[in-house]
C-alpha cells in the first residue's frame, strides 16, 4: 500500500485482511506501508499542464519511486520476511494513477494491481490516450487488474474509458474486472470496495 492511505486508509484494509484470512477466505498475506518524502511528486508522472502544476509544482518522480521499490525495497522485504514471488498493490487517487502507470508502463512489476478512483486526468489523461499503444508492448506474463470509479466525473470519465478500451483489446494474458460505483464518493470508495477488490484478485473470475 503506498503513501496515499497509510494514515488513514491502512489500519482499515489490515483488519479487512486480518478477517478475510480468519475466515479462510484468502489466504495469509504480508501488507507494507510504503511512505514517501513528497507524496504529489513521488506518485505522479510527468505534466507540463498549467492545472497540474498547480497542484503538484513537483512532479515526475513516479519513475524514481517506482525504482526504489523494485530495486531497494523489495530487496529488503525478502530479506526480513519469510515471502513468496506473488506481489500486489493497492491504493486509491494519485496513488491509484501511479498504480495504473505502473501496470502500463511495467506490468511485470506486480502480480495483481488494485486502484480505486485512479486520478487518470492527470497529464490530460495521458495514460488513458496511450492504453492501446502501451498494451501492445505487454508480455505474456499474467496479471490482474482491479479497478473502480466513483461519482467524481474527472475520475469516472477515465476510468469508464480504460474499462471499454479493455473490453476491446486486453491480452489474453490479462484477468482484469472494473467495479463502476456512481453511489460512492471519492472519500468512500476505498472503503467500500476494498474486502471485494481483494478477494477478487485471489480468486478467478470472468473478466467483467
Amino acid at each position: 500500500m503506498l503513501d496515499g492511505g497509510i494514515k488513514v486508509d491502512f489500519p482499515h484494509i489490515a483488519n479487512t485482511i486480518s478477517i478475510l484470512v480468519k475466515n479462510n477466505s484468502i489466504s495469509p498475506i504480508i501488507l507494507i506501508g510504503i511512505e514517501n518524502t513528497e507524496r504529489r511528486r513521488d506518485l505522479t508522472g510527468l505534466s507540463d499542464i498549467v492545472e497540474d502544476k498547480e497542484i503538484a509544482p513537483l512532479n515526475d518522480g513516479a519513475k524514481s519511486f517506482r525504482a526504489f521499490i523494485e530495486d531497494e525495497l523489495f530487496i529488503e522485504i525478502n530479506k526480513q520476511y519469510r515471502t513468496t514471488k506473488e506481489k500486489r498493490i493497492v491504493d486509491e487517487s494519485v496513488a491509484g494513477l501511479f498504480i495504473i502507470e505502473t501496470f502500463l508502463l511495467k506490468p511485470e512489476m506486480f502480480d495483481f494491481y488494485i486502484a480505486m478512483d485512479p486520478s487518470l486526468w492527470w497529464n490530460n489523461h495521458h495514460l488513458v490516450k496511450n492504453v492501446n499503444n502501451l498494451l501492445a508492448e505487454f508480455s505474456t506474463k499474467e496479471n490482474k487488474l482491479w479497478f473502480a470509479g466513483s461519482d467524481a466525473e474527472d475520475i469516472s470519465q477515465y476510468t469508464k474509458e480504460l474499462s471499454q478500451i479493455l473490453k476491446n483489446n486486453a491480452p489474453e494474458s490479462l484477468r482484469w474486472h472494473y467495479s463502476n460505483e456512481p453511489t460512492e464518493k471519492h472519500n468512500t470508495i476505498f472503503r467500500a470496495t476494498k474486502e471485494r477488490a481483494i478477494i477478487w484478485s485471489l480468486k478467478p473470475t470472468k473478466n467483467e
